[in-house]
């Protein structure tokens, strides 16, 4: 499966994603004292959210009904199913962003 590379060293750091043809700017961040990863989300120098919290096994954005956030779910997610948190220590080590294909997506 593809997934999103976060270098934790680097944090706070921005990139660009091309998801589904479509450019997005995250802005990734550490909450140090409670440890835990936040996204910032922009389209086109628009700010989409800011804080959106990495939850264990939960879609990105998956609260939101807007035509301007990526179309592909992003899910952190342990493909050996042995950690069920994102934190520190387990962010770019066992837990990867996954980009879910939906059905009858090929490959590129």
């Amino acid at each position: 499966m593809e997934y999103v590379d976060i270098e934790k060293d680097l944090i706070p750091y921005c990139f660009d994603i091309s998801l589904e043809d479509e450019i997005f700017t995250f802005e990734v961040h550490y909450n140090e004292q409670f440890d835990y990863f936040t996204v910032d989300l922009e389209k086109d120098g628009e700010v989409l959210t800011t804080g959106e919290k990495l939850v264990y096994g939960m879609t990105l954005f998956y609260d939101v009904i807007d035509n301007r956030f990526p179309r592909v779910p992003i899910v952190p997610y342990d493909q050996s199913e042995t950690e069920s948190i994102v934190n520190w220590r387990t962010l770019s080590e066992s837990v990867f962003l996954y980009l879910i294909k939906t059905e009858g997506e090929d490959d590129e």
